[in-house]
């Protein structure tokens, strides 16, 4: 297939800047492959009507950094304005990132990165420019390590909000809440798992007394998701690694679920691909402790995962080509239209669709 097959119009109004308030009172659109009607526009809360006793959200409880630093590059008495977008630790001191504009970078140049948000901090973060890649991509050498380089980060850096929000107005102190789910735990990604970020403890609560299971994943989700299909041909697209994993326990819980006739809900596209990596050639889930690159596209077989909850992609995205593989092209592109049309917000701030697998 073709990346153009994955092309859609979407108006500017229909991006999300800010999420719903409360959370759980976005829009919830299922996608119901086969059946009559296909799509049914529900309130989020619906959740509580559509899952039942013995089904299992499959959350990823990772946690976004504040990997959006800017800094000063100075050379020969010049100074530039860089700013960079962390997306995959490579070791305690080292990480890659896209820098902005990367062309006013050289090996050896040192980025000097300020006092950021938290003024209490002392001292400056540099880091060394080790390596440039294309697309703007560095890595960079800083001269903390550790714990100490990840609280210089915090204090430093704002939340790395997508391109499409970032290019419309600047991170604030709301966005610290509002961009992490309320199950973040495990510190690491740079972009957040989106669709848990329309739960609620409350609702979770309601859902757990009513029998659904809540087992947790972690895949920290890197820049890379936002990354534009640059070839023609899905065939030779390279998706960027994410590092994930899943405990024997909860695999064993999952399998467990599932063999006595409950439901795997993947809560989110991160929650979807780490379970299919995971999964053998009979669906069952075997612990996971690794990176994965998995790209789905249509005609991927699908192992582990009974529904999906997610928000509305990208067009020519990933992402949309994963939900397209789920639950039909054809359905996919209907749905859009209609979300389009009926005012559904898209992108990490906007609503979400529960898609059925189309087997």
């Amino acid at each position: 297939m073709r990346v153009d097959d994955f092309d859609f119009e979407l108006p500017q109004s229909s991006i999300a800047l800010r999420p719903a308030e409360p959370r759980d009172a976005s829009r919830l659109l299922e996608v119901l492959p086969g059946q009559t009607p296909e799509l049914a526009d529900r309130p989020f809360n619906d959740v509580l009507k559509i899952l039942r006793k013995g089904d299992v959200l499959v959350l990823n409880n990772t946690k976004v950094i504040s990997a959006a630093l800017t800094g000063t590059r100075t050379r020969d008495g010049n100074v530039a304005t860089i700013s960079v977008n962390l997306h995959k630790k490579l070791g305690r001191a080292t990480w890659k990132a896209f820098a902005k504009p990367a062309r006013r970078l050289k090996l050896g140049d040192m980025i000097v990165f300020g006092a950021g948000k938290n003024h209490c901090v002392l001292g400056a973060l540099d880091g060394t420019v080790t390596e440039k890649g294309e697309g703007g991509e560095v890595t960079l050498a800083f001269d903390l390590a550790g714990l100490d380089l990840e609280l210089a980060i915090e204090a430093r850096g704002a939340m790395p909000l997508p391109p499409y929000i970032a290019s419309k107005r600047a991170p604030d102190e709301k966005d610290l809440e509002d961009y992490q789910t309320v199950f973040a735990q495990h510190t690491g990604a740079v972009a957040a798992p989106t669709a848990g970020l329309h739960f609620t403890d409350e609702l979770l609560a309601e859902l757990s007394a009513m029998g659904v299971d809540q087992q947790f994943v972690t895949l920290h989700v890197g820049a890379g998701t936002f990354l534009p299909v640059k070839t023609d041909n899905l065939a030779e697209h390279k998706m960027h690694a994410e590092w994930g994993e899943i405990s024997a326990e909860t695999a064993a819980a999952l399998n467990k679920a599932r063999a006595n006739g409950g439901r795997l809900i993947a809560v989110g596209t991160t929650s979807m691909r780490l379970l299919e990596s995971a999964a053998d050639s009979d669906g069952q889930i075997e612990p996971f402790c690794d990176e994965t690159d998995i790209f789905i596209t249509p005609g991927y077989q699908f192992k582990a995962v009974d529904l999906l909850m997610t928000n509305f992609h990208l067009p020519r995205s990933t992402l949309f080509m994963l939900v397209s593989a789920f639950s039909g092209l054809p359905l996919m592109q209907q749905a859009y239209a209609h979300a389009i049309k009926t005012g559904y917000r898209f992108y990490s701030y906007g609503d979400a669709c529960l898609l059925r697998c189309d087997r």
